[in-house]
């Protein structure tokens, strides 16, 4: 069975909020204030060429602010390539600034220190799921498994590759066994939710 793009558009949300959970309060936080910055940037179609043109100077004043941001990150980072907190803030910096490729190397830099940091997996599952790039994705998620055999968010995100495959019956068992081992979590709702989008 094929899978429709509509479903495949509200499975990629899913599994947005669902590498969004796993993620600690403080990140949320600072992942969202990046956004906001990074956001203000509009598109150049026909929809928003216009409103732009009414305040420019607000526009050049955010590209400013994002640029002098990463250099600092970046400055901090080619100083102390070790401190994986501020290799992390980089890195996610870059990818809400919509510069996920170029997020990759960083995270890779924290796994080469840690390899058993579920966090930094999360972060490429999404970033390789959202370039369509399923089997590496798949290929993280199976690491984070290895490092915790139970993590629930790490068997949904299992089904969402699936399903985004067409493989709608091996995503509907992965999600019908996350239910049934944790039927009152986060995850089952989500899995619940995803399982009303397969055919």
């Amino acid at each position: 069975m094929k899978f429709k793009p509509v479903y495949i558009y509200g499975i990629l949300l899913i599994a947005v909020i669902a590498v969004i959970i796993i993620a600690t309060n403080q990140r949320e936080k600072k992942i969202s204030a990046i956004e906001e910055i990074a956001n203000k940037e509009m598109p150049q179609d026909d929809v928003h060429k216009n409103l732009g043109k009414e305040n420019p100077q607000g526009q050049v004043k955010v590209n400013e602010e994002v640029k002098k941001k990463m250099e600092e990150l970046k400055a901090a980072v080619d100083a102390n390539p070790n401190d994986t907190s501020k290799v992390r803030e980089y890195a996610d910096f870059l990818l809400a600034a919509h510069k996920p490729d170029e997020s990759i190397p960083y995270y890779e830099m924290i796994l080469k220190k840690d390899p058993k940091r579920k966090d930094i997996r999360f972060s490429l599952t999404f970033i390789y799921y959202n370039k369509g790039e399923l089997d590496r994705a798949e290929e993280e998620t199976k690491k984070i498994l290895e490092i915790d055999k139970n993590d629930s968010m790490a068997k949904y995100n299992l089904g969402a590759i699936e399903a985004t495959r067409g493989n709608d019956e091996k995503a509907r068992e992965i999600w019908n066994k996350l239910i049934q081992e944790n039927p009152k979590s986060e995850t089952a709702e989500l899995a619940r939710n995803a399982l009303t989008m397969l055919k």
